[in-house]
């Protein structure tokens, strides 16, 4: 593959590469290249948004490079104030460690073992001296790191802001000296951390790294990123028929986004797609090709055939009509709670009917029994209600 063709299928899906001139000379040189992505251990489970990045790490190691996995253990203890408008509860040590393990459980999914290496920074942050860490706190001003937008806006409402948040991005652009990394990925949101890495690597008279960023995936909610927390996420170790169920929820507007963002198939292809939607092919078909091309990735082939058998059986063995017309409701955007939502659209005549309805198993999202009195619907998702043996109902929540 020529530099060109590399530079291409690199730089694809890429928010922004700081800087592109930096990685076509590095990948012209001709040497391996050190690529390095972090992650904090603050769940156990690896889900989709995460695979964004993996699958750039991934067409690294393709070309030949070398991939560090860094887990951060050490900082995942400080917790990365990244996107938050308070300080962060500190993990424990142990939390930390459990979450760890899962991690490098769930990594070799996605990545090739025999060019990856996992990395934890506690291997050299716990050797750090109270002196060492004031001296690298010495390379960077208060002024500097509330460019930041969360830390000035946090500190422009008067909300606290802990001593021991600024440290984080110190230490993860320490990271980068202490591995040399020629490449860092991370997301939109991590722009300041990685670019720290650039300075402190200039400040220890090394080359500086190609930053690249990539887009944060939102969760099923199609508003908010994907986060476990949140409980809009598909985790990579679900079950196939899981996995399968939730990508075929995700509504025909959001699908292109996690088709842009996480199908390994080519930018044509894509195309193809979105050209035989508008001449009239049903959404719901190419959301079938792609939820088997994710399920095939993190199990097989026929796992994902029988995913997608079990999800016809579900469905149209129920007898749930897929040409229902949709009803469009407008919710707020923290959701709605389904007594409600049932009331609202009619299903039911009162919240308390729809109490009764849910302890008795009467009702059924998607052909699955619901018995959580408090779920709560998010907006942008479409779903099938079914409220007893006739009413059935294709509700598409709106802001």
């Amino acid at each position: 593959m020529n530099i060109d063709a590399m530079m291409e299928l690199l730089t694809r899906g890429c928010e922004e590469v700081i800087q592109k001139e930096e990685l076509k000379e590095r990948l012209a040189g001709g040497k391996t290249l050190r690529i390095k992505a972090g992650f904090d251990p603050t769940a156990p489970d690896l889900h989709l948004g995460h695979t964004v990045l993996l699958n750039k790490m991934r067409q690294f190691q393709e070309l030949g490079h070398e991939v560090i996995f860094l887990i951060g253990d050490f900082t995942g203890r400080i917790g990365d104030p990244t996107g938050k408008n308070m300080t962060r509860k500190p993990l424990t040590e142990e939390d930390v460690r459990k979450n760890a393990i899962t991690y490098e459980e769930q990594v070799y999914k996605i990545l090739d073992p025999k060019r990856t290496q996992v990395m934890f920074n506690s291997q050299w942050m716990k050797k750090q001296s109270a002196a060492d860490l004031i001296q690298l706190a010495a390379t960077h001003t208060v002024a500097r790191m509330l460019e930041r937008e969360d830390f000035q806006q946090r500190y422009t409402q008067g909300q606290p802001i802990a001593i021991h948040e600024f440290l984080y991005p110190l230490l993860q652009g320490y990271d980068s000296v202490v591995l040399k990394a020629d490449v860092e990925l991370g997301g939109t949101d991590q722009k300041f951390n990685l670019l720290m890495g650039r300075e402190l690597q200039r400040h220890e008279g090394l080359a500086p790294q190609v930053v690249m960023t990539l887009p944060l995936l939102e969760g099923l909610d199609g508003v908010k990123k994907m986060s476990k927390s949140l409980n809009n996420y598909i985790g990579i170790h679900e079950l196939p028929k899981d996995m399968f169920g939730k990508l075929m929820s995700v509504s025909d507007e959001l699908m292109w986004r996690y088709i842009e963002l996480l199908s390994f198939e080519s930018n044509g292809v894509i195309q193809g797609w979105k050209d035989s939607v508008t001449q009239g092919k049903n959404p719901r078909d190419i959301k079938v090709q792609f939820a088997k091309e994710i399920v095939t990735r993190f199990h097989d082939g026929a796992a994902a055939e029988g995913a997608y058998e079990d999800f016809v059986a579900r469905f149209q063995h129920h007898i749930l009509p897929t040409d229902l017309e949709e009803t469009l409701i407008t919710v707020p955007s923290e959701g709605i709670l389904i007594a409600h939502l049932l009331k609202t659209a009619g299903l039911v005549n009162s919240t308390s009917e729809a109490f009764r309805l849910i302890r008795q198993g009467g009702l059924k999202i998607d052909g699955e029994k619901i018995s959580d009195e408090q779920l709560r619907i998010a907006p942008h998702t479409t779903h099938i209600y079914q409220v007893g043996k006739h009413k059935v109902a294709k509700l598409k929540l709106t802001l």
